[in-house]
């Protein structure tokens, strides 16, 4: 079956990686320590995708190869993702959307399937009229396993920019106008990458901010 990408919210959530099926940390309000799985509730999550599908649409893009998940990004209003209120650099800009979090499978990583799902999601958002994008990233370097944020050099090799600096947790922003045609074929992309032909189920890694590595 050739590789395709889909809905976040079309997928069986059981098919997304320990814990991302049932985590809803950026889905908290309450304060939460920084990292994946820092608060878990499976009826809770759905019930969050539920909420924002009706409300405001689809929220996330999936890589698939036959039935598995190569890796997924998350995107919503702020106003669906109450923890930003609690992070270090101080809340979003109030009507752009939060790309909140990517996760990539480990055998599959640093072949640029995190770029591609990063330009899907901008895609995406720039075809629903939106202007611009923000993300909370990671300012650490290594490898962060189970940290809920996109690397920060990655992000500013793909278009963003730093609007409000953080030692661990700086605030970028993308203007989706500025950036080149969105004519992309990216399923074409995303058949051509030199990935496994099958990928393994083992336990889930996040992007980490290494330099180069995607």
């Amino acid at each position: 079956m050739p590789r395709r990408l889909t809905g976040l919210s079309t997928i069986d959530r059981s098919l997304l990686p320990a814990p991302c099926g049932e985590c809803v940390y950026w889905e908290s309000a309450e304060p939460l320590r920084r990292e994946c799985g820092a608060a878990c509730d499976a009826d809770a999550a759905l019930a969050w995708s539920h909420r924002v599908t009706g409300e405001w649409g689809e929220y996330g893009r999936v890589a698939m190869e036959d039935g598995d998940v190569l890796g997924f990004v998350k995107y919503a209003p702020s106003a669906y993702l109450p923890q930003v209120r609690h992070l270090p650099s101080g809340p979003p800009e109030e009507n752009a959307p939060v790309i909140a979090c990517m996760h990539i499978a480990p055998e599959a990583r640093r072949r640029g399937l995190g770029g591609l799902l990063l330009r899907e999601a901008m895609r995406d958002l720039a075809a629903r009229g939106e202007r611009s994008a923000q993300a909370y990233a990671t300012a650490a370097s290594g490898d962060f396993r189970g940290v809920p944020f996109m690397g920060v050099d990655f992000l500013l090799r793909n278009g963003f920019t730093v609007v409000r600096p953080h030692p661990e947790v700086p605030l970028l922003r993308v203007d989706l106008k500025s950036l080149v045609s969105w004519t992309e074929n990216l399923e074409a992309v995303l058949e051509s990458l030199r990935l496994p032909m099958k990928v393994p189920k083992r336990s889930p890694v996040t992007l980490s901010t290494r330099r180069g590595e995607r």
